[in-house]
């Protein structure tokens, strides 16, 4: 009888921590869906960036192209490879710094209301990812902390449960916000 009310507890408490790890995975899946949105909505901006600053600094190609070539290869990641991500959209924001800097030589660009407004929109984005990227790594933490822990580390093990690799910027360079006033 004991034995039975032992066991009980015991398949109880497992349930307790999958249901657990379960919960933290999900919670990481949806702050990764938080930070997708905020770089698809940075992608989504770079094409009418472009446009705008072509008509003023045509003899720029290299930095536009530089720029869209990055965007490409940022969208091409695949989802799940959160460490090539932060990479490629390490690198997208700082050729994003560099264009921005071209204004600096163009007057009439600077004072176009169009580019002032994507400016906007393109520093309210990338403080929105920064928010995002921080839920995420927080979100990450927790179900590494779980998946490495005893006893959930056993029930994690069990079933499949993967630690998640945070969402970082390897270069300190990179991690410079592109300066976006003027």
């Amino acid at each position: 009888m004991y034995l039975l009310i032992i066991l009980a507890l015991v398949i109880a408490y497992a349930v307790y921590i999958y249901n657990g790890l379960v919960k933290a995975r999900q919670m990481a899946e949806e702050a990764w869906s938080g930070i997708d949105v905020q770089l698809k909505r940075r992608a989504d901006l770079i094409p009418n960036l472009i446009e705008t600053v072509k008509g003023y600094a045509a003899h720029e190609k290299d930095t536009l192209e530089k720029v869209v070539e990055l965007r490409n290869r940022a969208q091409a990641i695949p989802a799940g490879d959160v460490a090539g991500r932060a990479e490629a959209e390490g690198m997208l924001s700082q050729a994003l710094g560099r264009l921005f800097a071209l204004a600096e030589a163009y007057p009439d660009l600077k004072a176009n209301q169009n580019f002032a407004e994507l400016q906007r929109s393109l520093e309210t984005i990338e403080g929105e990812i920064q928010m995002s990227r921080r839920y995420y790594n927080g979100a990450a933490r927790d179900l590494n902390v779980k998946v490495e822990s005893f006893p959930s580390n056993l029930v994690a093990g069990k079933f499949g449960f993967e630690k998640r690799e945070y969402f970082e910027i390897a270069d300190d360079a990179d991690r410079a916000v592109p300066a976006v006033k003027f």
